[in-house]
């Protein structure tokens, strides 16, 4: 494909695009001349800077129109386009690629999607179904493969759900199912389920255990498992090896008292002290009357010479 050829003469009417873009623009916002580009034969745009602060990068873009062998430009169209350092909104997406697992909050409704690639028809005519929808859905019975349901699961989308759960929190892998005593499958609250994936998943029953009411994995597992069995530590044993002993030069090592004998001298020095206080007394005592008898020999001994 040839190159498309700038046009001379719609390229050099600058004054023409400024005041083009002057006249649709709020006023002062159209800057300096950025350029020229060709879009097709005889049709060029011209580039102005955004002076304007809410539009950072931004340029005025106004097209030019010159028809063959005219003389007179035609304005097409005046344009705020981002340039390449502009901030832009990012590129739309979907709401169905939107949707994140834990958006759908309580009176919210995903609409279905018609070419859902999860989704198979079930072949089944929901005219011959009368009243199946009224069948209260605990009835085993009615839960067979595509019956009252325009569409089933897809092979793939089994897998990929299979996957999904065993990779969880309730598969084999996470921690409570590595530190636990027993698993899934030998558990006595396990709910089974039929189906492709009754081979590897089922449903917990135990009202104590964190997966109560979900499913889980085969080999999953929990401290609640129905044969746990709490784990006692064993008594550590004591044991002497007499073979390095000979009883007959063995003598039993003398166990020191040290507290024991502190407390003894303790009370002797006690002792010694009550004792020396009872002597000190008994000397005062015997001191006192002594004193006394020769206080009285005076006294008899004054009355006598009188």
């Amino acid at each position: 494909m040839a190159a498309v050829v700038l046009d001379a003469i719609a390229a050099a009417a600058i004054d023409l695009a400024r005041e083009a873009a002057e006249t649709d623009a709020p006023e002062g916002t159209v800057g300096a001349h950025l350029g020229v580009a060709a879009d097709a034969e005889g049709v060029v745009s011209h580039q102005f800077e955004c002076l304007s602060s809410a539009y950072p990068g931004w340029r005025w873009s106004v097209t030019l129109i010159r028809a063959m062998d005219a003389q007179e430009l035609t304005i097409a169209e005046v344009l705020l386009m981002p340039g390449p350092e502009s901030l832009i909104a990012p590129a739309w997406v979907p709401w169905a690629d939107r949707v994140q697992p834990g958006d759908l909050g309580v009176g919210d409704v995903l609409p279905h999607r018609v070419a859902d690639p999860a989704l198979v028809p079930g072949y089944t005519n929901l005219d011959d179904l009368e009243g199946v929808s009224s069948q209260s859905p605990l009835q085993p019975s009615q839960w067979e493969l595509g019956l009252g349901r325009a569409r089933v699961l897809s092979a793939d989308a089994l897998l990929e759900a299979a996957n999904r759960w065993a990779e969880g929190d309730r598969g084999s892998q996470s921690s409570m199912a590595i530190s636990a005593p027993g698993a899934c499958s030998s558990c006595g609250y396990l709910v089974t389920i039929g189906g492709p994936l009754g081979q590897a998943f089922g449903l917990c029953a135990q009202e104590l255990s964190p997966a109560d009411g979900q499913v889980v994995a085969l080999d999953f597992g929990c401290g609640a498992h129905s044969e746990a069995t709490a784990v006692e530590p064993e008594p550590e044993e004591i044991r002497v090896d007499l073979d390095l002993v000979d009883l007959r030069t063995y003598e039993p090592p003398i166990i020191e008292e040290p507290v024991v004998e502190a407390l003894v001298n303790e009370a002797l020095v006690n002792e010694e002290l009550v004792n020396e206080e009872l002597v000190n007394e008994v000397v005062d005592a015997e001191a006192e009357v002594i004193e006394a008898e020769a206080v009285t020999e005076d006294d008899s001994a004054k009355s006598e010479s009188e």
